[in-house]
């Protein structure tokens, strides 16, 4: 057996290096005077092999060896690829809320954070790892390189639905004066649905109103590829989809992160940037503020290639480039933003579109439900002789009714006191109802009574409004209106009363929803998010209806706004055809 003794002490040693050369001879001589297959041969066996790891970076910094002696190799190169492990914490229980760290926070110390925004192909996940290797202080000569996105299969991390919040901690100083927060939203024009987008807007909500979530952004990043001339339908839409979140005060934090450039200018994708009406930073010749990258830093050559050589050349000027991209961009001065704007556009876009989808769905049974009296005044019409010798007689009417059924997706959180729907598809990541996104100050903005969310649940299952045909006598009506023998003519004055009741009803609850716009209009980076542009004829209608004709034309104006929602529009309505088809 093996035993301490064997090793002679070092005390002539100078360097970390030194003492592993040492070390391994020491270790291989002793070895060889042992059992061959003994256990502790195996361990010290071991123990070579992680030497001669560390040994093959005797050349990089001792952080880059600290930063390598907690990470997992996965290639070994050149340059060796490792993974950085992460204490890894979901923030909800459906995991679409992740928290990945790595190392341990200071609270003195500054921290800046970044939300990342682009779709599965431009580069996104290796310009997140890009970011992490520039401020862990990576130099080129290190030949390594560490990745904080981990990939499974064929499928990287980033291609999740889920949103991803990459926090890397030690390194302020290295290259830059701070911590890093990278949040990655992925997902957005996912080809399962605009129910994906929906819920990622939920989520973003969620992580600004948490109290151990994001507060503040110093900036958002763009990540668009140089090739691209124009942006293309489903480009426009992941755009509008995430800017639609914000608060108008963070347009000068809003940034082109350009990927897989050749080192010519961006021309091209500035252009298609421009065009697309993208709001963000201008520059001082009013083009977007915008930073370029060429994603092959850590490409993997093989030493036997006859052109090794010329490849690594080649990569050692593409680091270079991209070293000096990334120091343009971590130097560019933004003021942090905080998110509370930001979670007022979102909360207010909710209440919005929850408003709308109650109104409509109220505003659809005041109409039955003027039906219904006409249906009323055209029988007493046809009685009039019956009427006057004060006979009972029968009519038929269509009359509306609610009805619970089960939900065709998704779960919904309805009011039990006023028997309507308030948020469908509801919050279902939420387990308190107070903090779903149609309540504010514990009451929900939606239902008719305003009630308190205690009065409210969440299940898969919602009202819908239906009619059916029933039989009806005039002695009913009568009573119904407490009209006594004397007042016959009443019957007719009365129902007119109430059908221009629910004609005021009707204008109420359009005014409550144009509101909810013009509050969107004052505050966010753009008012009309794709499913609010969807409800726009329908307020357009219906404020017709109340001859109002000055906001009438408000909402024609935003309408026919440059046409910025065309593209967008277009794969909404190809991703609603999609998804129709596949149900």
């Amino acid at each position: 057996m093996l035993g301490c003794s064997t090793i002679r002490p070092a005390t002539h040693i100078t360097s970390f290096s030194s003492f592993s050369i040492l070390l391994t001879a020491e270790l291989k001589q002793t070895i060889s005077r042992s059992r061959d297959n003994s256990p502790v041969n195996l361990i010290f066996l071991g123990w070579i092999t992680q030497l001669k790891t560390i040994m093959a970076c005797k050349d990089t910094s001792s952080k880059i060896q600290d930063t390598i002696a907690i990470s997992t190799r996965i290639n070994q190169g050149p340059p060796a690829r490792y993974q950085l492990v992460t204490k890894k914490q979901n923030l909800d229980d459906e995991v679409l809320l992740r928290r990945w760290t790595f190392g341990e926070r200071d609270p003195t110390k500054v921290n800046k954070t970044i939300l990342i925004v682009g779709e599965t192909g431009t580069g996104k996940s290796t310009l997140i790892n890009g970011m992490v290797n520039h401020v862990l202080g990576v130099e080129w000569e290190d030949k390594v390189w560490f990745e904080i996105i981990e990939v499974k299969g064929s499928q990287s991390e980033s291609q999740t639905t889920a949103i991803t919040i990459y926090e890397v901690f030690g390194c302020e100083g290295l290259r830059v004066p701070y911590s890093l927060t990278i949040i990655d939203t992925p997902g957005y024009g996912d080809t399962r649905g605009i129910q994906e987008d929906q819920l990622i807007a939920g989520k973003l909500l969620e992580l600004f109103r948490s109290t151990n979530g994001i507060h503040q952004l110093d900036a958002v990043g763009l990540v668009v590829k140089a090739t691209e001339n124009r942006l293309n339908d489903r480009q426009k839409y992941i755009f509008d989809a995430v800017l639609s979140l914000f608060g108008k005060d963070m347009e000068k934090n809003i940034v082109a992160l350009i990927t897989h450039s050749l080192g010519r200018p961006p021309k091209n994708a500035l252009e298609a940037i421009t065009r697309a009406n993208v709001p963000c930073a201008k520059n001082d010749r009013n083009q977007p503020v915008h930073f370029v990258f060429n994603n092959c830093q850590c490409e993997v050559f093989d030493k036997d290639d006859e052109d090794y050589e010329e490849y690594v050349s080649s990569q050692k000027t593409s680091w270079d480039k991209g070293a000096k991209s990334m120091d343009k961009f971590f130097n560019y001065k933004m003021e942090p933003k905080s998110v509370k704007m930001t979670e007022g556009v979102l909360r207010e876009r909710k209440q919005l579109e929850a408003c709308v989808s109650n109104i409509r769905e109220r505003i659809h049974l005041i109409d039955l439900k003027q039906d219904e009296i006409k249906q009323t005044q055209e029988a007493l019409n046809e009685h009039k002789k019956d009427m006057e010798e004060n006979k009972n007689f029968t009519y038929t009417v269509k009359e509306p009714y609610k009805e619970k059924v089960p939900t065709k997706e998704g779960n919904a959180i309805t009011c039990s006191v006023c028997e309507e729907n308030c948020h469908y598809p509801g919050c279902w990541w939420v387990s308190n109802l107070s903090w779903c996104s149609a309540m504010k100050k514990n009451h929900c903005t939606v239902c008719t009574g305003k009630c308190h969310y205690t009065d409210h649940v969440k299940e898969y299952k919602m009202y819908v409004r239906k009619t059916r045909q029933v039989t009806r006598t005039y002695e009913e009506l009568k009573k119904k209106y407490e009209i006594v023998e004397q007042e016959k003519g009443n019957v007719i004055i009365r129902l007119q009363a109430e059908l221009e009741q629910f004609t005021l009803q009707k204008a109420t609850l359009v005014e409550e929803s144009y509101q909810h716009l013009i509050n969107l209009d004052e505050i966010a980076l753009k008012s009309l998010s794709l499913s609010t542009t969807q409800h726009l004829g329908f307020l357009i209608d219906k404020m017709k209806e109340t001859g109002d004709t000055k906001k009438v034309q408000k909402l024609e104006e935003m309408k026919k706004r440059p046409e910025e929602h065309k593209l967008s529009l277009d794969y909404l309505s190809k991703m609603w055809n999609n998804f129709h088809v596949k149900k």
